[in-house]
C-alpha cells in the first residue's frame, strides 16, 4: 500500500500537490513544475523524499507524503519535516493517510531520527482531529515566520 515514490510518480504527485493547494485555498501560490519536483526528488542532490499510497484494488496512486530532513540542535539528531500529506478526497477514510504517517514514523525510528513534525492550517478541523487521534500534539508556543518574494530578496540583497 505504501512505497517510496519513483520518477514515474512525479506527474501524479504534482497533480495532487495542486489539488492540495486548491483545498488550502492557495492554488495561485502553487507554481512548482513537474520538472522542479522531479529535480528535487530525483536529481543529482535530492532535497526531498516522497512516499506514495497505492490502492490495492486498482494500483492507482491515491495519496502521497513529501518530506525532508531537518536537524534538532537540542536533540543532536535529524528529524523529518512532513511538507505535504495528501490523500485524494474519494479515497479518504481508507487508511491511506494513517499508513503514510506510520511509514514515516517507522523511517524515523529505524534511522534514529528524533522527530516527525508538520504544520496544519488552523481551520482544517478534519486534519487536526485526525492528527490528534494518532497522538500528535500542537506546538502552541511556537509561531512560524516566513520570508518570501520581495522581503526575502530585500534581506538577501543586503547581505
Amino acid at each position: 500500500m505504501i512505497r517510496f515514490a519513483t520518477a514515474e510518480d512525479v506527474p501524479v504527485i504534482h497533480a495532487m500537490v495542486r489539488e492540495l493547494a486548491d483545498y488550502e485555498k492557495a492554488l495561485h501560490e502553487a507554481n512548482a513544475t513537474e520538472g522542479q519536483l522531479r529535480e528535487a526528488l530525483f536529481g543529482e542532490r535530492p532535497a526531498a523524499y516522497a512516499h506514495v499510497a497505492v490502492s490495492d484494488e486498482d494500483g492507482e496512486v491515491v495519496g502521497f507524503a513529501l518530506w525532508f530532513l531537518n536537524f534538532s540542535t537540542w536533540r543532536g539528531v535529524h528529524g523529518v519535516y512532513l511538507e505535504d500529506l495528501y490523500v485524494r478526497p474519494e479515497r479518504r477514510g481508507g487508511g491511506y493517510g494513517k499508513a503514510l504517517l506510520r511509514e514515516l514514523a517507522r523511517v524515523c525510528v529505524e534511522r534514529g531520527y528524533g522527530r516527525l513534525e508538520w504544520s496544519v492550517l488552523d481551520w482544517n478541523a478534519p486534519s487536526i482531529a485526525f492528527y490528534e487521534s494518532l497522538g500528535a500534539r500542537p506546538q502552541d508556543e511556537w509561531t512560524v515566520y516566513r520570508l518570501t518574494d520581495d522581503a526575502l530578496h530585500g534581506l538577501g540583497a543586503g547581505a
